[in-house]
């Protein structure tokens, strides 16, 4: 799977319980390459079937934070968790997650293993790869539709969207 995201491909990622809540957390996100711009226009436009200039989120192993983020211990609060602060990149930091920056910030989500071992693993892995422990992540729906709950809405918009890959569970399908 680290494969695809390094190869430009789009990722459906189902997993685990539903979750609650205005974000995806790493149970029912969409996973993309974070490094270029043109990943954030095709998420965007043929997937998420949305205005061009929508941001979306950096997901991020929670003892890199300091590396890519300005901010006093920013991974260690709670918030961050949740996609609940949103910071400023470092300078140097900025062209290595284009598509993640969104004037100079980021909404950031920090990931440990003990939260979401999966979820961390393909964060970790993709860092290994290619240096960026960075993966760009938003909610696993479409412009007007909820975030899928079941794997039948996941395999719908995995079909209607310019997804690549669909992770479900221990499950993957390739168009």
């Amino acid at each position: 799977m680290v494969d695809d995201l390094v190869d430009q491909k789009v990722i459906g990622w189902y997993q685990g319980r539903f979750e609650w809540g205005p974000r995806a957390l790493g149970n029912r996100s969409i996973l993309a390459d974070p490094r270029s711009e043109i990943m954030k226009d095709k998420v965007n436009m043929k997937i998420k079937f949305r205005e061009p200039f929508r941001p979306f989120a950096p997901v991020i192993l929670e003892q890199n934070t300091d590396d890519f983020f300005v901010g006093r211990n920013t991974a260690r609060q709670y918030p961050s968790r949740f996609m609940l602060f949103v910071l400023p990149l470092k300078e140097e930091k900025r062209d290595k997650v284009k598509a993640v920056n969104h004037l100079g910030t980021g909404r950031l989500q920090t990931i440990r293993q003990e939260w979401n071992s999966r979820y961390y693993n393909i964060v970790e892995r993709f860092g290994q790869a290619t240096g960026v422990p960075v993966l760009l992540n938003t909610s696993f729906n479409l412009k007007g539709e909820p975030i899928v709950a079941t794997p039948a809405d996941a395999f719908s918009t995995f079909i209607k969207s310019g997804l690549d890959v669909l992770v479900l569970e221990n499950y993957m399908v390739r168009k």
